[in-house]
C-alpha cells in the first residue's frame, strides 16, 4: 500500500503506520471536524455508531480547513485520546 502525504510537501517525510488497535474497546475516540461542508454530519453518524457501540468519543473542530490544526489542538487531542478520525468532504 503507497499512502500519500496530504500536505503537498515537495519531500514528505516518511512515517511508519501506527499499529491499529485489537479492539476499540476502553479506548476514546477523537472525531476532528476539518470544517468543511458537511463534514459534521459524517462525524454525527460515526459518533452515533461509536456511541451505540458503548465507546468514549470527544469531538474537536478545527477553526478553518485552510490551515492545519494548530498546535494546541493537536497536543489536547493526543493527550486525551487514543485514536482519531478527521472528517474530509467534497
Amino acid at each position: 500500500m503507497k499512502l500519500l502525504d496530504p500536505t503537498n510537501e515537495t519531500k514528505p517525510t516518511l512515517r511508519p503506520r501506527n499499529a491499529r488497535p485489537a479492539s476499540l474497546d476502553g479506548l476514546t475516540i477523537g472525531l476532528l471536524d476539518i470544517s468543511k461542508s458537511r463534514g459534521n454530519l459524517f462525524l454525527d453518524e460515526l459518533e452515533a455508531q461509536f456511541a451505540g457501540r458503548g465507546l468514549t468519543v470527544k469531538r474537536y473542530a478545527k477553526p478553518t480547513y485552510a490551515h492545519p490544526a494548530s498546535v494546541p489542538l493537536q497536543q489536547q487531542i493526543a493527550t486525551e485520546c487514543d485514536l482519531v478520525v478527521e472528517a474530509l468532504a467534497d
